[in-house]
């Protein structure tokens, strides 16, 4: 009995030491906002979420903060931890412009009896497209005003509504799907619901009423209770030339301008999807508008109205906070402001991206007047610092103050001879260099030769040129595949939907009762898809969905062309390239076309596999959900890594002229029997190059970067880090001091800007007045070292004299 009492007294006495060391270990950290948040994100879950408060089940609407700004997208960089934001936005701006267009579509075509509008099913599989294409965004719905959605899926249902539609899709954690005996997460399957399938007393399911909690994306746009005037709504104008040569100007009502305020993207305080997802999400939502209502006779009384929304939401532990105090690059509002560890006296914070709603994600950067201590190579990261015990933190994490320091030269002066040399050897491809297009094909290129090519060709000089001169190397756009990665995902994205239609959507299947099954794809519909995706996002300049020759219901071609000519417009133009017959300037020849085609012509392994549980609506009316009739299913497409990058190419014969990097991606259906899946035709996007940012970093020996090596940096003291936001122009980069260096001049940063590295060294180059040879950093500590020899020379003199004096 005694043995076990002192084994159980050393137990408790070792547990007690442990929790008061675990527990005291952050106790130097007080409660903050991210705590505050923390606690309300842990709170709600999906078995408390009904009966929580309605203020509980949202968080403030600072706790996302640096929203994309559509009016500064062309201008100002948009950093890497609000790229998925972006997109989301861009996403939803999309499918607003589609559904805008397609619903007022029926005024291109000649009035019948019946309704040119999509079938339930093709609202459903855009929906699922809007997630299966997109890994970051997590669902995807159009909501409906009451009594304004119009369909084709039922019979005698012409100039008749749903008392609410509201198709949504969501993606399912599939680790315990009976589908995957693998027991793997794959993300690929999604719960397909109309939301407004429910019976006409349960009003806590109205997405539309006030007692359905979460319904903030609803009440940001709707109901629009249009007042006074009735041109309120923008208005969009689409050129478009068909294949016959005819040609049609299109004048479309859709969401606000971009200049508009507040502009065409609401987003919603972060929510608790409850009973739905049941996650927290953040959503963006973009109006729908239409000619509300239809076929009454009288115009006058027939408006431009918004009559749905699209709303598209991602999880909120998925998007970056930013814990680092308010300043220029973080005005707020931002509820996690300053809630970053770093010590104010020698350090500045500096976000990171990649972290999502978690703490650390940032570093921690020297002061002006301060440097690294020796033994620390790069800033402090702020994981770490979070994770330290108080000791830790009180005694480490600092900077150390810079002994003496330089004021920034005034007088700048030729540089000697020998110096000049010196530097022009070392970047030998200045001494001796070609121009024009060949100063590509040099074995070290010079950065501004080709830079100085490339600008230099426009639609006034392209003629000027030989046609392979502006067919450039593929290296030379190195870094649109991360860059221009959104505009990718639009392109798979058209490409996932076509692909779901044609296998899943039978227009022969019947069904029991009134419902009959979605028609074909129309002209209309492909034009308007193809159209939405450039004027959804800025940096796409033309966007193509070409078919297969025969591939298309009832045409041999068929290549809806979409373009613009200006950045900011409103007019656009589209072109069925099936217009030009000619052999060798078919759509079918172009050399994406071709290589995808050949790529994908028998064997279909590698696609991926989307599964869908799909539930309808029980009848006209709602009443309540019922499975699909193929319930589960799932299609194949493409993922964004089959696609295909063409090499930058300015055609001087083209639509758009200017250096274009093309994206494309291909779409696939069922064989005429059914049997196996077949090539059916490409989407394709197209981007300026001259969007891309330059990295003229070192890199490794087998990345495909024409640039990389080219910086100015002085490689003994510094090294070079990309800056994003320059452009296509050199000077995209900073050097910033090596461990045991530091910055020495008097300044508000601590590294030497690249394009005032460049624009120096071109003063060398030149030879004229350049202080290029000061770009170095110094050796850490070299001030101190310096002063103390002076102490120990003086020391040693006085010894000596006092020496010969007493001796």
């Amino acid at each position: 009995m005694f043995p076990s009492t002192i084994l159980g007294r050393s137990y408790l006495l070792f547990m007690l030491v442990l929790a008061v060391g675990v527990f005291a270990q952050h106790e130097w950290q007080a409660r903050d906002a991210f705590d505050e948040i923390k606690i309300q994100f842990d709170k709600v879950n999906a078995d408390n979420c009904p009966i929580q408060h309605h203020s509980d089940l949202f968080m403030p609407i600072d706790a996302v903060s640096h929203h994309p700004d559509i009016k500064e997208v062309n201008v100002n960089p948009v950093f890497p931890n609000r790229t998925a934001l972006l997109h989301l936005q861009n996403m939803a701006l999309t499918r607003s412009f589609f559904w805008s267009y397609i619903l007022q579509s029926r005024f291109i075509r000649p009035a019948i009896n019946d309704t040119y509008d999509p079938g339930m099913m093709y609202y459903f599989l855009s929906t699922v497209a809007d997630v299966s294409s997109n890994p970051s965004i997590n669902a995807s719905a159009v909501y409906f005003s009451p009594n304004s959605s119009y369909s084709s899926s039922y019979r005698g249902f012409f100039n008749k509504t749903f008392p609410r539609f509201g198709p949504r899709t969501f993606r399912l954690d599939d680790f315990n799907d009976p589908i995957h005996l693998q027991k793997i997460s794959t993300w690929n399957t999604f719960d397909v619901q109309d939301l407004g399938a429910h019976h006409p007393d349960s009003i806590s399911k109205d997405y539309s009423h006030d007692l359905y909690k979460i319904n903030e994306w609803y009440r940001a746009w709707l109901p629009d209770n249009v007042e006074g005037r009735h041109d309120t709504k923008i208005t969009y104008q689409v050129e478009i030339r068909y294949a016959n040569n005819t040609n049609e100007t299109f004048t479309f009502h859709g969401p606000p301008g971009a200049e508009e305020n507040p502009g065409p993207i609401k987003f919603t305080r972060p929510y608790f999807d409850c009973g739905r997802s049941n996650k927290w999400l953040v959503a963006a939502v973009v109006p729908i508008a239409d000619i509300y209502p239809r076929h009454t006779q009288f115009r006058h009384i027939e408006y431009p109205k918004y009559t749905a929304v699209s709303v598209l939401e991602m999880d909120f532990e998925r998007i970056d906070i930013n814990q680092c105090p308010l300043g220029e690059g973080n005005k707020g509002p931002n509820h996690f402001a300053d809630t970053a560890r770093c010590k104010k006296e020698t350090t500045e914070c500096e976000p990171l991206h990649g972290w999502g709603f978690r703490r650390g994600g940032y570093q921690c950067r020297c002061k002006p007047g301060f440097r690294l201590p020796n033994v620390v190579r790069r800033p402090y990261l702020g994981e770490i610092v979070e994770r330290a015990s108080a000791e830790q933190y009180y005694n480490e994490y600092d900077c150390l103050s810079i002994g003496w320091i330089q004021k920034l030269p005034i007088q700048w002066e030729k540089a000697p001879y020998h110096v000049r040399q010196k530097y022009l050897d070392m970047h030998s491809e200045y001494r001796n260099y070609t121009t024009g297009s060949r100063s590509l094909h040099s074995e070290h290129i010079n950065i501004d030769q080709v830079l100085k090519f490339i600008h230099g060709v426009n639609y006034r000089t392209c003629k000027n040129f030989h046609p392979q001169d502006l067919i450039l190397r593929g290296d030379v756009s190195f870094g649109a595949k991360e860059q221009f990665e959104n505009e990718a995902k639009m392109a798979v994205r058209l490409a996932n939907f076509i692909s779901a239609f044609l296998q899943i959507s039978d227009p022969n299947e019947v069904y029991s009762g009134k419902r009959v099954a979605d028609k074909p794809l129309t002209e209309d519909q492909m034009i308007g898809e193809t159209l939405a995706i450039m004027m959804g996002d800025s940096k796409v300049w033309s966007a193509s969905t070409l078919w297969e020759r025969n591939k298309f219901t009832n045409r041999t071609y068929f290549a809806p062309y979409a373009y613009k000519t200006e950045l900011n417009t409103r007019k656009y133009k589209v072109e069925d390239l099936a217009r030009i017959n000619k052999t060798h300037d078919l759509y079918t020849e172009k050399k994406y076309f071709k290589f995808l085609k050949q790529r994908w012509n028998t064997n279909f392994d590698d696609l991926e596999t989307f599964y869908m549980k799909i539930k309808l609506r029980h009848n006209e009316t709602g009443e309540y959900q019922q499975k699909y009739e193929h319930y589960p299913n799932s299609y194949r497409a493409a993922s964004i890594k089959h696609g295909y990058w063409t090499q930058p190419q300015f055609d001087c014969n083209g639509y758009v002229k200017k250096w274009l990097v093309t994206y494309a991606v291909p779409f696939f259906g069922w064989d005429s029997l059914k049997v196996k899946l077949e090539f059916k035709g490409v989407v394709a996007v197209s981007m300026d190059m001259m969007q891309l940012d330059i990295n003229q970093c070192p890199d490794w020996y087998y990345e495909p970067n024409a640039y990389k090596g080219t910086h100015k940096c002085d490689e003994k003291s510094s090294y070079c880090v990309p800056i994003m936001g320059r452009g296509y122009e050199t000077g995209g980069y900073k050097c910033e001091c090596l461990q045991g260096y530091e910055y020495p001049f008097e300044d508000l940063i601590t590294y030497y800007d690249g394009q005032l590295v460049e624009a120096e060294y071109q003063n060398i180059v030149a030879d004229k007045e350049t202080r290029y040879d000061m770009f170095k950093c110094r050796l850490a500590g070299a001030s101190g070292l310096q002063s103390a020899l002076g102490l120990v020379i003086a020391l040693i003199g006085l010894t000596l004299t006092m020496l010969y004096r007493f001796s």
